[in-house]
């Protein structure tokens, strides 16, 4: 059973009422530390990622397109941004937001976004772009904007990426940035929903992108195609100390992945067994279609639970949970903790927290140094920015 309690909790100088419940996971021989949940921001529509500034300032972007910040005094308000071309529909609009890890000198704020073609204006346009071959060339895009020092505004500065395929109705859109401390950015993209698309390195849909900030390939992406054979990369995260990349995608009607990513793997996606039908039948991995496909470090099995959100538990008050992943879900109305194995290419343990308690979950941030995270909700209607932290003591 949760539990509410009276308490108070201090985020930027900001008192928001503080919900202090138990982890809802069934009993584990490790528990994990109870929670305890402050309200950020509330009132959003499906707000698709957020992030915190150095001076404690949360921005968050709906994918509808909207940018709402809280200030370090509280306030709660819209950024202007020119958000006239974006392209929402369906799984589709304003999605990763990330801060250059410059962010404090420059100013600079990466998203990544559905944009409207010229021959696809419009809000649900038909045609699959780039992904098979449509009318349209809406697409999705990686931009670079920066926000003023008062944060009244976001000004675009650039394009990084302007070649993600996006589908009709915008199924499988990926699409989250990770800020890699290097100054480099990794971007994990959807496959459109389109069968030959994970396995073709001539489109960068499902796969996991590596860039550096001026959009050139890195080093180790010649193409820019960092790993492949992906469906819906939603969630990517560094674990902490280590220097390791995971990302989590949503599965079919089963198997949502955690991935510990190596440059050049292929994850085994590859639903085009069937001449021009995108065959969701297939595994999630497949090693005899796809010979050499890395194998996932955990898989949550059937029904899939859609894993929309990664980040890492990283702080002494997680006890013996310091250094999980944490992975969040949609349809499971939960967060799943995963204890890795010494060299992360394994899980030894699993716990559920918060299940049922906020409804669907999508994005995961680390926050400060207490081992918090923010969280956001995905139910439509009064959603809101949530900042977990585990409970003292």
């Amino acid at each position: 059973m949760n539990k509410l309690v009276s308490s108070s909790g201090v985020l930027a100088a900001s008192v928001f009422l503080t919900l202090a419940c138990s982890t809802g996971a069934t009993a584990q021989t490790d528990p994990l530390p109870d929670l305890t949940v402050t309200t950020v921001l509330d009132g959003l529509a499906k707000p698709w990622d957020a992030v915190v500034a150095p001076d404690g300032t949360v921005l968050t972007g709906e994918r509808s397109g909207r940018f709402v910040i809280r200030d370090v005094d509280g306030a709660t308000r819209e950024l202007d941004a020119d958000l006239d071309d974006l392209y929402a529909s369906g799984e589709t609009g304003l999605m990763g937001i990330a801060l250059a890890t410059d962010f404090g000198t420059s100013r600079t704020i990466y998203t990544c976004q559905g944009v409207q073609g010229e021959s696809g204006a419009g809000t649900g346009s038909a045609g699959t772009g780039s992904a098979g071959g449509g009318g349209s060339d809406n697409h999705i895009a990686v931009l670079s904007w920066t926000v003023d020092t008062a944060w009244t505004a976001l000004t675009r500065t650039g394009t990084l990426i302007d070649d993600i395929p996006v589908a009709d109705g915008g199924r499988h859109g990926g699409c989250r940035i990770l800020a890699h401390p290097d100054g480099t950015l990794y971007v994990g993209t959807g496959d459109t929903a389109t069968p030959t698309v994970p396995q073709d390195r001539n489109s960068l849909g499902g796969k996991v992108l590596h860039v550096n900030a001026d959009g050139s390939p890195a080093a180790d992406s010649p193409d820019r195609i960092f790993t492949l054979g992906h469906r819906n990369v939603q969630g990517l995260a560094i674990r902490p100390g280590t220097g390791q990349i995971y990302e989590v995608e949503q599965g079919t009607t089963r198997d949502d992945e955690l991935n510990l990513l190596e440059p050049g793997g292929n994850y085994g996606y590859r639903p085009d067994r069937l001449p021009v039908i995108y065959d969701e039948s297939v595994p999630m991995t497949d090693p005899t279609r796809v010979p050499g496909a890395l194998a996932a470090v955990w898989s949550s099995g059937s029904p899939t639970i859609a894993t929309p959100g990664l980040t890492f538990a990283n702080g002494a008050g997680w006890g013996s949970w310091n250094g999980a992943a944490v992975v969040s879900s949609q349809q499971g109305e939960k967060l799943v903790f995963l204890k890795l194995s010494e060299d992360g290419t394994e899980y030894v343990d699993e716990a559920d927290a918060l299940v049922g308690t906020y409804g669907r979950l999508r994005s995961l941030t680390s926050f400060g140094n207490d081992g918090a995270f923010l969280l956001t909700t995905d139910n439509g209607s009064d959603d809101k920015v949530l900042l977990v932290t585990p409970a003292a003591g």
